[in-house]
Parts: structure tokens; C-alpha cells; sequence
């Protein structure tokens, strides 16, 4: 989906701790004090509200870190590349030779040698991901209807995003050119119920027929489909009825979708993903403008209580009706950053670290897992936080089978003062944690993707992720369902059109990103480390429980910020200005050298 920033909240004391992460091992630290909350919100600054009323006492260090006619497939638009010769080197590296486009010469390619695909389990996950409304298109054709997304869809005059509702072929096509063994992609809501909360019982069969056109495709090629069932893009019908996610009623309206989606793909589907990072969508999807209208409290805590039961009640339905005849698995997808403390050796600072990462991801993991929100939201909300009923508790608890998590980026967070007038709950002496790139002694956080002033490149927070989930969170099954690094390089024409008039640099810039080959690799090399995390439990040894790793994304597409379509994660490039056709990146075609068999020697 394209980086993920965070959410404010105003704080005062409380005593709380965790577990501090120290890049080599695990650490126990200090405590925290913290008590009252109320809600203010980050912007690209990555401001994080955090104490309300009192200073922080220096004194404590702190504790832890947070029927229709099935549509015609058009004519292929992919691009004939070659993986040309292949050379080996004394000092261990390998070269590649590639021709990325038709009548150019062959580039050559560093590939590095430090990860390599037997260095994980063999049955780990390699594939890629997408959502529907970033990719499909926003048009009427085959039934859809329309979604909360399509005017951010049609950006630019652009009504087909990339075209892979008629171009779906191809995008498996390419899935299995890199030797990928799973596709993670998003059903459109209003694709499979056009009318959906106001008239349930009419369902899309040309909707269904593309889905299931894309999931035999994926399985005949060897590709394993995981399934996003929410990912954004609410269905306008849902969002005029009773402003979505801030109702009790999307609950039930939610669970007959997913019912729907169960009963016509369940056969072949066995990895379901019930929502896409709530924590963007539930935080800045109703402080940005949706919905508009006063009727229901604007709340992001209304909309994130209601996300997560509508999550714990299609797990509860699936688990009820279709697990066990269907033998599948059912989780959500939430999105993290990492975060560092300023100053390492200030307590303040590691207690920011340990709250900011407490309202980002325990926000949804502390339900999920205890069921019940973090103990310092509990606290420190003002005006309270919903409460989950007794039986909701037993609902929300456990309601998953793994965890999906969306890593980009890394911030060093600081406490620092301000004063401000919240207009929800009137004024409060506030404390924020204020996100930033730099430490105390300069040093960045990591490396700028390019062209990027948002995205630093921080492999080794992937790894201090997924160890302080195995650590806090009791070892759950994950799967890193999005991570990559973007780039907006300067496109003037078609690559047919840069190439007749030999302007090799943009197609190099498009096409030869060596870039992500190293970002890929780095995180793969500390998602290996993260494996290597070894506990002792009842005697056994056990390693950090990671199944798979998703690339963002398998295409160029329109990414959720200010870049749009001019933003691209893709391992394959989408021309815009050739009827969206596809070429292999650099990118993609290491992909396919590093899951050959050949290579894992």
C-alpha cells in the first residue's frame, strides 16, 4: 500500500513497561508514567500527540517499545525481456546481463550474494502484493459499483488504474516469471455487491466470475492466492448509509460479504486476510474528510472498535461455518513502523518509543491477543475508550490464525512540549513524540528512498519488528504482507517512444532499479535474523514463527499519497501512456534468479 504514518494521542501518567530492543538482543528496561489521552493527529511532520497536563519526572527510565458474461481478456500488453548470461566472480558477487527493453542494449546488474533463498525454510512464502482499487480500475465495467476511492482512482484522467481487471493474465504471467509462490491481492466489495448495505441479497455474478477467473489462473500456474477482503475501498452505498466503520451496522453488513466471499472462493482460498491495515483507514480515513456529516462522533476510536469487531466477527463466522470443510487460515494485515528513541540513554526517550509503538501497532495487537486495549489507552483516553463487552472480549481474543504486517520505514521519536487546543475536548497542555530522522548525534535513520523525503530505507527495523512481536505478542504466525521501497522517476513519454528516440537515460531511471534489488535483499537478510531469534520454551527451541514475505508491489500502481501514480513500489513497470503494458524491472528479473533452484547452492 505504500508507507503508513501514525496517529497522536494525548497522554499523562501511568506506570507501564516492555521489552528494548538493542539490534543484537533483547533487553529488559525501565518505566514509563503516563494518564490522560485525547486525540490530536499526526501530519507529514509525524508530530504524535502524547501527554496531557504534566511533565514527564526524569527521574524513571523507561520500559519497553509498539453470470454475467465473463469479460474478454484484451490482447497481452507484456513485453518480451530476456535474462541474458549470467557471471560469476572470485569474490563471491554474481553479475546479470538484462535487456530491458526491445532493441536496447543488454545492462548488467550486480546481484548480491549475502541472502539467498535456501537460507529459508522450504516451505516459506515469496510473492508479491496489490489491492483492487489500486490496481483493477474504477469503472463501471463488469458490474462494479462504485467505491469511497474513485475519485482518487481517476487522478490525472486515469479511469483504468492499471487495467488488471482485463489484464489479470499477464499479472500472473509475471508472478510466475519471477518464481513467485503467492499472489496476495484484494476483492472489491462493491465488485461482489454493488447494492451492498442497502439491497445484500443482489450479488454480482460478473464479479464473482472475475475473481474466480483469477484464482484458478493463479493455481494453475503454482501460485498460492491470499486474499485481502477490505483493503480501503469501502462501497459508497455503505459510506451514504451510515458512514461505514463509525456504525455498529457495518458488523453484520461486513460478515455477509465475507460469507459471500467464503462460499464461492473458500474452496480454493485457504489464506484470508479480513482487513488492510486498519490503523491507516480507522485513524486518517475520519479525520480527513470522510464522512463529513456531525451525526456520528468522529471518532477514530468509533471507527477502530468497529473494525476490529467486524474483523473478530467474520473470524468467528469462518471459523464456525467454513474452517474446518474448507482447511483454511484467517488473519488481518497491520501496518508498523519501527521506531528508535532520539537519545537512547534518556529514559523519556525510550518511553516514546515504547508508546509510540503501543498506539500504533498494540492498538489492534492488544485486542487481538488479550482482548483488550492497550492498558495505558485504557487509561489515558479521554472521554474513554469503547469498551469491549464480556462477550465481545471472547470474540476479539484470539480471533486470528497469523498476522499479517506492512513494514516500511523507521522513525527516532522524542518527547517534546506544546500547547494546543483540541476542538473535540477543548484545551489541553499537550506532550507530543515527535517523529524524526535524525538522532542526537545526526546520524539518519537510514537511507532516502529515491526521489523520497518520507521513505528512509531501514532494513534492520523489519527484523526489531518481528522480534518484538514474537516477544510480546507470544510468538503468533506472521507473514510480512507488504514491504518495498518507492521511487518517482522523471517519465516524459511511452518506452516505445524513449526508446525510438534513443532517450536511454529515462529508461534506464524506469526500468534498471537497482535500488530495490538491494532494499529487497537488506530486509531479506534481517528477516533471516528474525528467524534466528532462538527461545526456549518447555524445553524446545523455538525460532521467531514468520511464514512468509510479501513484496509491495507486484506492478506500478496508484499509491495512497501525494505522489499517486507517479509514486512506483512495482517490481514490474506500468506504462501509463501505452495502454498500461507491462515490463519487467531489473527488480523482477532478480527475483526470478533468486527463487531459481539453480542459485540456491
Amino acid at each position: 500500500m505504500g508507507h503508513s504514518c501514525g496517529i497522536g494521542m494525548h497522554l499523562g501518567y501511568k506506570h507501564f513497561s516492555i521489552y528494548s530492543h538493542d539490534h543484537e538482543k533483547v533487553t529488559n528496561s525501565s518505566i514509563f508514567q503516563i494518564k490522560k489521552l485525547n486525540s490530536n493527529y499526526t501530519n507529514k511532520n509525524y508530530k504524535r500527540p502524547l501527554l496531557c497536563n504534566n511533565a514527564l519526572d526524569n527521574n524513571n527510565a523507561a520500559d519497553n517499545l509498539v453470470a454475467a458474461p465473463v469479460p474478454p481478456h484484451k490482447i497481452s500488453t507484456m513485453v518480451p525481456q530476456t535474462l541474458a548470461q549470467q557471471t560469476a566472480f572470485k569474490d563471491g558477487s554474481t553479475s546479470m546481463s538484462v535487456v530491458l527493453a526491445p532493441g536496447l542494449e543488454p545492462a548488467t546488474i550486480v546481484i548480491p550474494t549475502h541472502v539467498k533463498r535456501s537460507d529459508f525454510p522450504p516451505g516459506f512464502v515469496f510473492g508479491a502484493s496489490t489491492s483492487a482499487f489500486q490496481t483493477e480500475g474504477n469503472g463501471k465495467e463488469g458490474g462494479r459499483a462504485p467505491s469511497t476511492w474513485d475519485s482518487m482512482i481517476s487522478s490525472g484522467g486515469n479511469q483504468m488504474a492499471i487495467d488488471s481487471y482485463s489484464l489479470y493474465q499477464d499479472d500472473v504471467q509475471l508472478l510466475k516469471d519471477m518464481g513467485m509462490t503467492a499472489y496476495r491481492f484484494s476483492i472489491s466489495w462493491s465488485r461482489i455487491l454493488p447494492y451492498a448495505g442497502v439491497d445484500n441479497s443482489f450479488v454480482n455474478q460478473q464479479g464473482i466470475d472475475f475473481y474466480n477467473n483469477l484464482i484458478n489462473q493463479l493455481i494453475d500456474n503454482g501460485i498460492t492466492p491470499f486474499v485481502t477482503m477490505f483493503h480501503f475501498d469501502l462501497p459508497q452505498s455503505v459510506q451514504d448509509k451510515y458512514s461505514g466503520f463509525l456504525s455498529e451496522d457495518i458488523i453484520k453488513d461486513f460478515k455477509y460479504y465475507a460469507d459471500v466471499c467464503f462460499k464461492n472462493f473458500g474452496d480454493r482460498v485457504k489464506n484470508w486476510i479480513t482487513i488492510n491495515e486498519p490503523y491507516n483507514f480507522g485513524s486518517f480515513g475520519f479525520k480527513t474528510g470522510l464522512p463529513a456529516d456531525n451525526t456520528i462522533d468522529p471518532s477514530p476510536y468509533v471507527a477502530t472498535h468497529n473494525i476490529i469487531l467486524s474483523h473478530a466477527a467474520v473470524v468467528q463466522h469462518y471459523r464456525d461455518t467454513y474452517q474446518e470443510i474448507q482447511d483454511g487460515k484467517i488473519g488481518i494485515s497491520l501496518s508498523s513502523l519501527w521506531f528508535e528513541p532520539y537519545d537512547r540513554k534518556n529514559g523519556h526517550h525510550i518511553e516514546a518509543q515504547k508508546a509510540s509503538l503501543e498506539m500504533m501497532l498494540g492498538w489492534y495487537m492488544d485486542p487481538l491477543v488479550n482482548g483488550e486495549y492497550p492498558k495505558v489507552m485504557q487509561d489515558l483516553v479521554i472521554g474513554g475508550l469503547p469498551k469491549f463487552t464480556p462477550e465481545q472480549k471472547a470474540m476479539v481474543q484470539g480471533s486470528f490464525d497469523f498476522i499479517g504486517l506492512n513494514y516500511y520505514t523507521a522513525r527516532y521519536v522524542t518527547p517534546s512540549h506544546i500547547s494546543t487546543i483540541d476542538t473535540t475536548y477543548g484545551q489541553c497542555r499537550t506532550e507530543f513524540i515527535e517523529q524524526g530522522v535524525q538522532n542526537k548525534e545526526g546520524t539518519y535513520i537510514g537511507t532516502p528512498a529515491p526521489q523520497s523525503n518520507d521513505i528512509y530505507v531501514v532494513p534492520t527495523g523489519l527484523r526489531d519488528l518481528l522480534i518484538y512481536v514474537k516477544h510480546r505478542y507470544n510468538n503468533p504466525e506472521v507473514y510480512v504482507t507488504e514491504n518495498g521501497v518507492p521511487a518517482t522517476p522523471t517519465i516524459t513519454g511511452s518506452i516505445k517512444d524513449l526508446a525510438a528516440n534513443k532517450n536511454i537515460e529515462e529508461i534506464r531511471e524506469a526500468l534498471l532499479d537497482e535500488y530495490r534489488i538491494k532494499d529487497i535483499n537488506e530486509h531479506l537478510f534481517n528477516l533471516r535474523e528474525a528467524l534466528a531469534d532462538i527461545t526456549k520454551e518447555d524445553g524446545k527451541s523455538v525460532s521467531t514463527n514468520v511464514k512468509g514475505y510479501f513484496v509491495w508491489s507486484l506492478a506500478d500502481n496508484m499509491e495512497v499519497d501525494v505522489g499517486g501514480y507517479q509514486t512506483r513500489y512495482g517490481l514490474n513497470y506500468v506504462d501509463y501512456l501505452d495502454r498500461h503494458r507491462r515490463y519487467r524491472k531489473a527488480s523482477s528479473m532478480w527475483f526470478t534468479h533468486f527463487m531459481a533452484p539453480s542459485t540456491q547452492q
